[in-house]
């Protein structure tokens, strides 16, 4: 629900250099194009979160068109999901490069060819690359700038904008589910992944609503005033802007660097004044050199900014209650993920298909888990109620649920263990608030992008071991048991650390009692 200045690596203090000019306040903070931003976000989290929600449906096509294990199967789709998560951290290095813009269309396009070429599919493994990799990637490259954008356009109703956007993941698996459902029984598989992708080009769309915040401003904070040489002008500002794309404002160690740079591109562009008498092979090759000369130095600058942002969290590991919720988190995912995979494979077994095309279960889970993610952050903000106990009654009440759905075998009882399970699920939206109490706001952006990593390989491995799971049982009941009891050692590994069991109600910073 909150998220800091640090969760986005953007820094709004002012700066009191001697020779700068002091930023001046946008009218897009918390107002204006801030809310296309939104729009754009929650579109994306439908788009791509309730779409991998929803995968359940094409693998229940997959499973009869290709005749493999349901272990094997289930690769599809955990690939997909895994990967969206686990690259978080390395798309930041082409945001750092291309800023969240180009880096979203760019993912836009990555995300419809993944789902096209499936289309094409003769086996599974051909599936692997093209929707899990292919796909896979597309996605991360789309979600995280929608998460990094909505952060940086709002300060005092950030958790409101955040809350709103990421409630596209419900919603998403609703509509995804029925649109899917819908469009192989009508059309086919092939040409619901032909459709699909076509719709999943919106993503460039949503990617070019991400319009950068104020570059201007940004710039005019660092160049110095007594500079007039346009050249070493326009050096700066291009590397002010390619910082600001990542919503990253460099420190004093960058500025002999930044000299560096300065004097190479403006050599360059003094070359190039000379060149113009000279034959025109000579001036392409000047041009060509300028390009590379840039485009190394944004390279550079990008990488080590992405460097020091993700690697430079290293001492994190040696905060013994951050390992052990790292461990929670690399059970904690599968447990919610399987549901969505497993489910229809389940309802057809039991004989219930009639009903849950009424009303699919998993879309029960996609619904109430809009209310559960508001419902309980609004828990969690009251005085007297502690963050940590409402994420650890969540989390009990999920893996209740977990061992417990094997047990239910008609469609009411069903229904009521994944309306549960939605809800307890939404503890989802307390994670960044349980991290930075676990760690701090300094370390927080850093933390939680480890969590979210640590995520992505639960959604990767969680479902295709429980589909190996039934093709040695031939039955749903163990893997469910087994990731469970899993999800429980997980939360044992939070209760055995004496100062979690020790903390109190987390208190308002002073940031945001002002707000």
């Amino acid at each position: 629900m909150y998220a800091s200045r640090e969760d986005i690596g953007y820094d709004f203090g002012d700066d009191s250099k001697a020779g700068s000019k002091p930023i001046k306040p946008n009218a897009n903070i918390d107002g204006g194009w801030a809310w296309m931003i939104v729009l754009s976000s929650f579109f994306v989290h439908i788009l791509i979160m309730g779409s991998q929600m929803a995968l359940g449906i094409l693998n229940m096509e997959w499973l009869e068109e290709f005749n493999q294990s349901r272990g094997l199967t289930a690769w599809v789709s955990s690939l997909s999901m895994g990967i969206t998560l686990i690259v978080g951290p390395f798309i930041g290095l082409f945001i750092s490069m291309c800023g969240c813009r180009k880096t979203a269309i760019i993912g836009g396009i990555l995300n419809a060819l993944g789902w096209i070429l499936s289309a094409y599919a003769s086996n599974v493994h051909y599936l692997f690359l093209t929707f899990g990799v292919t796909a896979g990637i597309g996605s991360g490259m789309v979600y995280l700038p929608a998460v990094v954008m909505v952060g940086q356009y709002f300060q005092k109703r950030r958790a409101l904008a955040q809350g709103l956007s990421t409630t596209g993941t419900g919603f998403g698996a609703f509509l995804m589910t029925a649109l899917l459902k819908y469009l192989c029984t009508e059309f086919g598989w092939r040409n619901t992944m032909f459709i699909q992708g076509a719709i999943s080009l919106n993503l460039c769309v949503c990617g070019a609503l991400m319009r950068p915040l104020a570059p201007k401003s940004v710039c005019e904070k660092y160049v110095v005033r007594n500079n007039g040489e346009d050249n070493q002008a326009k050096a700066l500002s291009h590397s002010a802007e390619t910082i600001k794309s990542n919503g990253v404002l460099s420190e004093e160690p960058e500025k002999k660097e930044e000299s560096t740079n300065e004097e190479v591109l403006d050599g360059v562009q003094h070359t190039e004044i000379g060149g113009r008498s000279r034959s025109g092979r000579n001036m392409y090759g000047l041009r060509i050199l300028k390009t590379v000369s840039q485009l190394t130095v944004t390279v550079k600058k990008g990488f080590a900014l992405w460097y020091s942002s993700y690697f430079g969290a290293a001492s994190l590991f040696t905060n013994r209650v951050f390992v052990a919720f790292v461990i929670w988190a690399l059970f904690a995912y599968s447990s919610f993920v399987i549901p969505f995979i497993h489910l229809p494979e389940i309802v057809k077994q039991y004989n219930l298909s009639s009903q849950n095309n009424i009303f699919p279960l998993t879309s029960i889970i996609a619904i109430v888990h809009i209310f559960g993610k508001v419902i309980l952050g609004i828990i969690s903000d009251l005085p007297c109620i502690s963050t940590w106990n409402v994420f650890l009654t969540a989390n009990f009440t999920l893996v209740t649920c977990i061992l417990t759905l094997p047990l239910m075998r008609t469609y009411v009882s069903l229904a009521v263990v994944c309306a549960l399970i939605g809800f307890s699920s939404g503890y989802f939206s307390l994670m960044p608030v349980v991290t930075e109490d676990l760690v701090g706001t300094k370390h927080l952006a850093n933390a939680y992008g480890i969590i979210i990593c640590a995520n992505g390989i639960s959604a990767l491995l969680g479902p295709p071991f429980a589909g190996w799971i039934y093709d040695i049982t031939q039955k749903y009941d163990f893997s469910f048991y087994i990731s469970g009891l899993l999800y429980m050692v997980g939360i044992i590994f939070l209760l055995i650390q004496p100062c979690i069991l020790k903390r109190q109600p987390r208190e308002k910073s002073t940031e945001e009692a002002q707000v």
